[in-house]
């Protein structure tokens, strides 16, 4: 009996006995930040904004509004506060407690709508309701996933027939940082030099319809010169860092830190903050700081938890430096949630719009989406492409600015009507929780090392859920589409002794 006992007390010295301290401590803290932070989601702050002055009307798509963000703030707050790293599905339900919850509570509290809404108060309604219904089914879809056991892959050792895991080959990765500094070269020699990057986002756009590549009727040309221009440097930059910070023997290596700091120095010039989109340069940040810090759950839940705040007050504002002072709208409200009512926050209006399109020129039956994945396809060779679904309602609607939002479920509501709908948003709540339980373990010591391409692409993603969500996917398919041809040439499934040691 004395040795089993001796036995059984021997673990909990050393560094083995700190190990359950970590699960223990996070469940304490947890617990702890449950309460506030499910109050504040989904009490608090709707509360807040329901108290705001205004002139709407507490109707059926009031309460239905308030549903819609009290549900989505628990799925936000269910996804800080779990103990796994969802990644997909943490920012997709960030995306939608702000930009169709809180913000178009907002509005309809407030009585104002960043962009006029054309039908009856009824499709509003039925907007509303379809939001709801998608964000069920993408439940659905990740409940789906999460029953179904992820298929175990073959050990790595010789002779093993089974599949492994996708890592990026060492020769083809240093072909992309070739490439990045090539394409990015092009890019800004074919825009005038470095100094327009750092100039705005308005003479970034008139420089590229001045510089040639822009055809009439076509963005085709002008989106490929930008897409290489930037999504190369920023893959090589992701697999770079990620190097640095799961691999001793790279830290370790002048070359690779060398490398490192001159990708770090041209995405500097074109991917900054100044001169690109809001949707683009936050899907840099996001996809930096996830693959910076792959195995940090606290960071993890302080994004999540910082990007409410972020959206609620930095992200209106980040604007005003990148046009002129002509192009800002003029505050309306006096509430303090008035830049979620005057400026981005469009998507729950639009669908609403686009419902009333729909009604008045039926569904367009896949053509919407089969444009999207043909978007290379130039409209000299394609006559009958289709435009965004953004600008093709706003050109319905009368309006002279069409850069409107078309958010994925209105796009799968013009193709596919709502049955259509609902199957799609299953389907992406089902690709995304598979993703997730993907990329938390190929992040985790037992996955395939620093050049994990899954480790590369779910950051990536996540960031980019953004303007996915956000749409139109017509202009949103472009760089996604570079960036996969990128991952798939530089991929392999060959064991790399060398790129996996420490």
């Amino acid at each position: 009996m004395t040795s089993v006992h001796t036995s059984a007390r021997t673990p909990t010295r050393g560094k083995p006995s700190d190990a359950p301290a970590r699960p223990i401590a996070w469940a304490m803290l947890s617990r702890a930040l449950s309460v506030p932070l499910i109050l504040g989601l989904v009490c608090f702050l709707p509360a807040v904004i329901a108290a705001q002055p205004g002139s709407g009307v507490r109707d059926t798509a009031y309460w239905l509004q308030l549903v819609l963000t009290c549900y989505a703030g628990a799925r936000l707050a269910t996804m800080i506060l779990s103990t796994r790293r969802r990644l997909l599905q943490g920012v997709f339900w960030m995306f939608v407690y702000i930009a169709m919850g809180v913000a178009p509570f907002a509005q309809v509290v407030i009585g104002q709508t960043p962009t006029p809404m054309v039908g009856p108060r009824q499709d509003l309604v039925t907007a509303i309701a379809m939001v709801l219904v998608g964000c069920a089914a993408y439940d659905l879809g990740a409940l789906l996933a999460s029953r179904r056991p992820l298929r175990r892959r073959a050990p790595s050792a010789r002779g093993s027939g089974g599949g492994k895991p996708a890592v990026a080959h060492p020769l083809r990765l240093r072909l992309l940082v070739l490439l990045a500094f090539a394409a990015s070269a092009f890019y800004v020699l074919k825009l005038g030099g470095p100094a327009v990057f750092f100039s705005s986002r308005q003479e970034i756009n008139e420089t590229v319809a001045a510089s040639g590549v822009v055809t009439e009727g076509s963005n085709v040309g002008s989106a490929f010169v930008k897409g290489f221009g930037q999504v190369p440097a920023l893959l090589a930059l992701l697999f770079y860092t990620r190097r640095l910070a799961t691999s001793h023997r790279a830290r370790r290596t002048p070359s690779t830190a060398l490398v490192w700091v001159a990708l770090a120095t041209l995405n500097l010039v074109v991917n900054n903050p100044i001169s690109n989109a809001r949707y683009w340069f936050l899907t840099v940040l996001m996809a930096f700081v996830f693959t910076a810090f792959p195995s940090s759950a606290a960071f993890y839940r302080t994004v999540l938890a910082t990007g409410v705040v972020g959206a609620l007050v930095v992200f209106p504002y980040a604007d005003r430096f990148r046009y002129e002072e002509g192009g800002q709208r003029p505050v309306q409200s006096a509430s303090v949630f008035e830049p979620l009512v005057t400026k981005d926050y469009d998507q729950m209006v639009m669908f609403a719009n686009t419902i009333s399109w729909v009604d008045t020129r039926g569904h367009t039956y896949g053509r919407q989406l089969t444009g999207s994945a043909l978007f290379f396809v130039p409209r000299a060779v394609w006559s009958g492409k289709p435009e965004d679904t953004g600008v093709r309602v706003g050109q319905w609607m009368g309006l002279r600015m069409t850069n409107l939002s078309a958010p994925l479920w209105t796009e799968f509501w013009v193709d596919l009507g709502p049955a259509g709908m609902v199957g799609g948003m299953a389907l992406i709540g089902y690709a995304a929780a598979r993703t997730d339980r993907r990329y938390a373990l190929a992040v985790t010591r037992a996955g395939p090392g620093s050049g994990s391409v899954l480790a590369i692409a779910a950051p990536l993603i996540a960031g980019y859920t953004f303007i996915l969500l956000r749409g139109p996917l017509l202009q949103a398919v472009g760089k996604l589409a570079i960036a996969a041809l990128c991952l798939v040439l530089i991929t392999t499934f060959r064991e790399q002794r060398a790129a996996r040691r420490r």
